[in-house]
């Protein structure tokens, strides 16, 4: 039997390339496979996979996660945010073998006043958010050892995210227009990668669900203004910034108002503590520009 190692799916993402970096630095055996390894849409290519090594921890970081597009794409959505998990959880649990899958605060609806907590109701309200849902459930129900981790609001310096959205707008236009009554919590996903493996290696294995996100909250337009503000200070060109409401700035799926999420029990069960959002900003853009 070959020495045991971690399946990664999802590795191409912001989440799965800093797995693989921070897997690296420590020195784990890790394995990413390619597209052409592995078929989210096909049931046989997953159960294959999974009975292929003997595998310390499957950590599940793919996703359809064009929320926009995913309210037309529902087919899509549903098979990788979905059905995929399902059949990772069903095949891990054959084998015995723990599953560490990402989640969203999507699952949410908003309303709350306050950071969700873990036992907080689920109410998506689109189909990005649905099929998360769904595939948590199937998780939980066909794998007793899982760890389901939710976060939000993912930004790095590589790949599609707001920092680098706002980096690009910064160049092309004079004045960017940004919601501010949308409330979260900016997450690094290298921070995200490394409660992750955190995680997996833990070693008193516990089950069940987590927030992790980095401390504190803002709006996207305090978002936005920190990092003009970081790229100021690097003395590069910067728009004005003009906030607006959710309902100047429409979209097909509905987003949550408030994905504040609560990491006390992270911290309690696993001693993961999250450094503020602003500390995690800062180090990316430095990232951005220094390299």
């Amino acid at each position: 039997m070959s020495k045991a190692t971690i399946l990664l799916t999802g590795g191409t993402g912001q989440v799965g390339q800093a797995v693989l970096r921070h897997a690296e630095t420590r020195g784990l055996d890790i394995f990413a496979p390619t597209r052409a390894q592995m078929d989210l849409t096909n049931a046989q290519s997953i159960a294959d996979l999974v009975a292929n090594r003997s595998w310390s921890a499957v950590i599940n970081c793919a996703a359809y996660t064009a929320v926009d597009r995913a309210e037309t794409d529902a087919a899509l959505a549903e098979q990788v945010n979905a059905v995929a998990p399902a059949i990772f959880a069903a095949e891990t649990a054959k084998l015995d073998i723990p599953i560490i899958h990402v989640s969203t605060d999507y699952v949410f609806d908003g309303t709350k006043d306050a950071p969700y907590v873990e036992e907080d109701a689920v109410n998506p309200l689109g189909v990005y958010g649905r099929t998360k849902e769904m595939g948590e459930s199937a998780v939980r129900s066909l794998n007793p050892r899982h760890a389901i981790i939710r976060t939000a609001w993912v930004v790095s310096a590589g790949g599609a995210n707001f920092v680098n959205t706002m980096i690009r707008l910064a160049s092309d236009r004079p004045e960017v227009s940004v919601v501010d009554d949308q409330i979260g919590c900016p997450s690094s996903a290298s921070d995200i990668a490394q409660t992750l493996l955190a995680v997996a290696e833990h070693p008193h294995a516990q089950y069940g669900t987590w927030h992790f996100v980095n401390g504190g909250e803002a709006s996207w337009h305090e978002l936005a203004a920190t990092i003009f503000a970081n790229m100021g200070g690097r003395g590069l060109a910067t728009p004005a910034l003009k906030a607006i409401t959710t309902s100047q700035y429409p979209t097909p799926a509905k987003r949550p108002s408030n994905s504040r999420l609560s990491t006390a029990a992270i911290q309690r069960d696993f001693g993961i503590t999250s450094r503020h959002w602003q500390d995690a900003i800062d180090e990316i853009l430095a990232e951005r520009f220094e390299r």
